[in-house]
């Protein structure tokens, strides 16, 4: 059995359909999953329950945990140390392997380019911080021999049904099917790189696989090509046929609208994810799974035919 903590996000989804290669035991666990694979194993839950969590992880070989709380600081703070203490008490009573789906927002600000499995942990955000505690929970159990588990970290995400977890699909792709100008935050002409979804869920898949993949962290696959914002912008507007309109939203406009509108409040403390360039190598695991990244002109065109478009006014 294999089992997916958080099976309607993003990763999830594309995840439960990755699995089948594998196996054909799938457990999906969420509020309200839905099948991906004609076998799979729905099983609703409250992830924020210590029972709910140990019952979801019994008889689980691998687990894999890429649950997604609101993005708020005080959500953060309360639910994913709670959680991630419940899901390696899971794993550790169920003897199961855990796989768990992170980001970078541990990582030093001033190395950001490149950053591979080696950059510094040394967070400067409040988010960052919470990330950097519970990547540090989940390592120290490894080292104590406590749980066999590993960390596929991603960069920011683009994708087909990525929805509100994508900064690229809600101020780029969502905004040109508006007829709006596209959004960029604090600098267009900085680089930075975005991982493809169905790529991420696919390499996750692999990893949790791979036996002699655990007990460490893995960048997971990201093209190398990496554009500007503002390349991005006209890559997306080429394909959609529209013009290549944009603004720049600068940290202290995100801070003053943050009183207003709580998200924008929550994405300030990350603006300096894109006033420099934000690089991530991923050719460790390239090169051990002979893997090649979709290009972002592939998954671009993806993205654009795939993602439903009833957003469109």
């Amino acid at each position: 059995m294999q089992t997916i903590l958080g099976a309607g996000g993003a990763i999830g989804k594309f995840l439960a359909r990755e699995l089948a290669a594998y196996t054909d035991q799938i457990r999906l666990v969420s509020r309200n999953p839905e099948k991906e694979n004609p076998g799979d194993e729905l099983f609703p839950a409250d992830l924020t329950d210590r029972e709910q969590v140990l019952q979801a992880v019994e008889g689980s070989d691998v687990v894999y945990l890429t649950i997604g709380f609101p993005y708020n600081i005080r959500i953060w703070r309360s639910q994913w140390p709670a959680l991630m203490r419940n899901v390696i008490e899971a794993c550790r009573i169920h003897g199961s392997r855990l796989v768990f789906f992170d980001n970078i927002y541990m990582y030093d600000r001033n190395a950001l380019s490149p950053m591979t499995e080696t950059t510094p942990v040394n967070p400067s955000t409040k988010k960052g911080k919470v990330r950097a505690q519970i990547a540090q929970m989940l390592m120290q159990e490894v080292e104590q021999g406590n749980i066999t588990a590993l960390i596929a970290r991603s960069a920011d995400f683009y994708g087909p049904g990525t929805g509100q977890t994508s900064v690229m699909n809600e101020l780029v792709y969502k905004n040109f099917l508006k007829g709006k100008k596209a959004n960029w935050f604090a600098d267009a002409h900085k680089k930075h790189s975005f991982t493809y979804t169905p790529d991420a869920a696919k390499a996750t898949a692999m990893l949790g696989n791979t036996p002699d993949a655990f007990n460490q962290v893995w960048h997971l696959p990201t093209h190398p090509a990496v554009l500007t914002g503002e390349e991005w912008i006209q890559l997306f507007a080429r394909i959609m046929k529209t013009a290549p309109r944009y603004s720049v939203m600068p940290q202290w406009l995100a801070s003053t609208i943050g009183v207003f509108v709580p998200i924008m409040k929550e994405l300030a403390e990350m603006f300096y994810q894109y006033d420099r360039d934000y690089i991530f190598d991923s050719s460790r695991f390239e090169r051990r799974f002979q893997f090649r990244p979709t290009t972002y002109e592939e998954g671009v065109i993806a993205t654009v035919q795939q993602t439903p478009t009833t957003t469109r006014s």
